[in-house]
């Protein structure tokens, strides 16, 4: 007899959405996982014994598993700072594999809708940690999300690792030592709510002048899949004023990635606006310190809860308002 039914799998999917986006750095396939454990969980419902640990703990145990054979051979996947140092000149190079980049998620598909567990589990799916959590070795990656993120017990963990809890306590010790913690978001306020809007109204209409002006002396800027990445406000300024011009007309329609602030990027294409590129903002001392700019992501707006096109002949207004479930 079934103990659970398909509602009670459903609840656990924005869940183990980003537990698995955290463990493999890559929205598609932590979604490909997130589906695969809840065929698997309905195929051997009947194996799930609740004198054995919670619903939750065995459903965890099914996407863990799943996620460590994913991750066995694969590449590490990265941000453009941590593949070399910041580039000294326009030329973007060869554009690596989706592979090797984390990739942008959707807050909708991956946080939790309880204010109170909101602010902390964006910290953890910015860009910037994922990209850490992915030099930690599977299984301490495991570890540290489900104790450090999630707030599992350290006996919870075992149970569902099949270990000790001083083996756990000890990977979570070696993850801890290793995990690069990059420095705090800053909160979206209202003045960092006026900086989007400024951010908007200056790139749209690609006035160099105001939108460098609105950057953090050590800004940084990447586009992925190029490995090419500019830090500083001068070198950002300089690129943009040598750029070829395909920024021009682009329109920018708000949405939340990551845990931050983002916009789907659109270009004029006779009476529309096309898909583009996903633009992803770190804000910090009501500057934009952090600009990522997924140049491949355009085939993905539909994930993102974007229009997959607008139409220029109708008058439009882009006031920001960043939400955390989407567009």
């Amino acid at each position: 007899m079934t103990l659970f039914s398909a509602e009670q799998l459903e609840e656990h999917r924005i869940g183990l959405t980003g537990f698995c986006y955290r463990m493999l750095g890559g929205a598609a396939e932590a979604e490909d996982a997130v589906q695969e454990t809840m065929l698997r969980a309905w195929r051997a419902a009947d194996s799930y014994d609740p004198s054995r640990g919670a619903f939750s703990t065995w459903l965890y145990r099914i996407a863990t598993n799943l996620c460590l054979d994913l991750l066995r051979g694969s590449a590490r996947r990265a941000i453009a700072i941590d593949l070399g140092p910041a580039a000294t000149g326009p030329e973007l190079g060869i554009p690596l594999p989706n592979d090797h980049w984390v990739r942008p998620m959707p807050d909708a598909r991956m946080l939790p809708g309880d204010p109170a567990d909101l602010a902390a589990q964006r910290e953890s799916v910015r860009l910037a940690f994922v990209a850490a959590l992915q030099q930690l070795p599977p299984k301490q990656r495991a570890v540290l999300i489900m104790r450090e993120v999630l707030g599992w017990p350290a006996a919870e963990v075992a149970t569902l690792l099949d270990s000790s809890v001083a083996s756990v306590n000890s990977a979570l010790q070696r993850a801890r030592a290793t995990l690069r913690q990059p420095a705090p978001a800053a909160p979206l306020d209202a003045a960092h709510r006026s900086l989007l809007d400024r951010y908007v109204d200056a790139f749209e209409r690609f006035d160099i002048e105001a939108l460098t002006a609105l950057l953090h002396e050590d800004a940084t800027m990447s586009m992925p899949p190029f490995a090419w990445w500019l830090r500083g406000r001068a070198a950002i300024r300089t690129a943009l004023e040598h750029s070829d011009g395909t920024c021009l007309g682009a329109r920018l329609l708000p949405v939340a990635v990551n845990g931050t602030p983002a916009f789907g990027q659109y270009h004029p294409d006779g009476d529309r606006y096309r898909p583009f590129a996903i633009d992803v903002l770190d804000l910090a001392d009501g500057r934009i310190v952090g600009m990522t700019t997924f140049l491949d992501a355009a085939d993905d707006f539909a994930r993102f809860g974007l229009p997959i096109e607008l139409r220029r002949r109708v008058p439009m207004s882009f006031r920001v308002t960043v939400r955390t479930t989407g567009v």
